[in-house]
Parts: C-alpha cells; sequence; structure tokens
C-alpha cells in the first residue's frame, strides 16, 4: 500500500462537566476525540455538543478549535497525531463523512455506550455514536484498521496508545497552529 495521505486524530480534555467525569473514571489526559482531513483542523468532526452552551443536545458536529464549544473551554488542552493512508482509504473516508454531513440531523449521542465501556459491552445503537466509538467506526468503514475489538469500546486511551499514530503535537489547542508542524518537520 502506497501511502501519500495524512489524516489527523485530536485529542482534547476541555473541563467540560462531561470530560471532568470521563477523567475520574479512567484518569487519561484526554476524553474527547475528533478526525480532522487537514493539518490545519478546519475540516474537524466529532461527536458532541451540537449547540456550544447546551451539553443535552449532542450529536455529529463539525467542530472548530477556535469557536464553538472550544471557545468555552478556552483551557482545553490536546494532543494531535497525525496518519498515512492510501489514497483510495482517503477516498473512502471523505465518502463516509459525506453520509454523516448528508444525514446529520439523524444522528444522535451514544450516552449509553460510555456505559457500555465501563462494563466492556459494546452498545451499538443505530444512528448513535459516542465520539471514539464515531472516530473508530469511520476509520474502520474505510478499511482503515485499527484496533482489535469493537468500536463500540474504543476509547481515547486506545488512540493515545495506538502505534500507527505518530503525535505531531501536544499542548493548549488554542496555541495549536499547522505551522507548528511544519517548523517541526524543518528540524
Amino acid at each position: 500500500m502506497e501511502n501519500n495521505k495524512k489524516i489527523y486524530i485530536l485529542l482534547t480534555y476541555s473541563g467540560s462537566l462531561l470530560s471532568k467525569c470521563i477523567y475520574v473514571y479512567t484518569k487519561e489526559p484526554y476524553t474527547h476525540v475528533s478526525i480532522a482531513l487537514d493539518s490545519n483542523l478546519k475540516e474537524l468532526y466529532s461527536f458532541g455538543r451540537l449547540y456550544p452552551s447546551n451539553p443535552i443536545f449532542a450529536g455529529f458536529v463539525k467542530e472548530d478549535i477556535i469557536n464553538g464549544t472550544y471557545a468555552r473551554f478556552p483551557n482545553t488542552r490536546c494532543a494531535l497525531y497525525s496518519l498515512e493512508i492510501s489514497d483510495f482509504q482517503y477516498y473512502r473516508l471523505k465518502k463516509e463523512l459525506y453520509k454523516f454531513k448528508q444525514n446529520g440531523d439523524k444522528y444522535g449521542y451514544n450516552l449509553l455506550g460510555l456505559f457500555g465501556v465501563v462494563l466492556n459491552v459494546p452498545i451499538e445503537r443505530r444512528y448513535n455514536y459516542f465520539c471514539s466509538q464515531f472516530v473508530a467506526t469511520l476509520l474502520d468503514n474505510s478499511g482503515i484498521n485499527m484496533f482489535h475489538k469493537p468500536n463500540g469500546l474504543v476509547s481515547p486511551k486506545d488512540f493515545r496508545e495506538c502505534r500507527k499514530l505518530k503525535l505531531i503535537y501536544e499542548g493548549m489547542l488554542k496555541s495549536y497552529s499547522s505551522d507548528l508542524v511544519l517548523y517541526s518537520k524543518v528540524l
């Protein structure tokens, strides 16, 4: 397989009520996972809050690292990873994402699935995902096999520990710039 495209996995900890609850249970530094098609993080997707000020309504979202929910949590910490994939996998990933974009209003947040992770029982619900389940499913459906477990059991920790991913930035999300990634390649 020829690797000639990159995608990005963003792990974050915002300090929101849900992220604090997840942290208390996992003791992991990051509690949220998003996927991006570009190093600028302009094409950044996940399952989370539909409205920045309302944590109750959640589903498929295009995230914005400057505005939206992240603006409400300016001290968000993050780790950004890159993954090289083939042109064909990239094409399939964009096709899978298109399905979510076209049917965004059908999707809801799989809060029940989070309890499944705790119990080590995957709870899959049609049109419902939690963040890491969504990213794992999207990758899996694109022919990018990352984990040897059901997508309903994948957590941010699995991404953090995945050797296929290359860490390219860790720090405050508000301090991130794709220029940092370019600069680190020059060094």
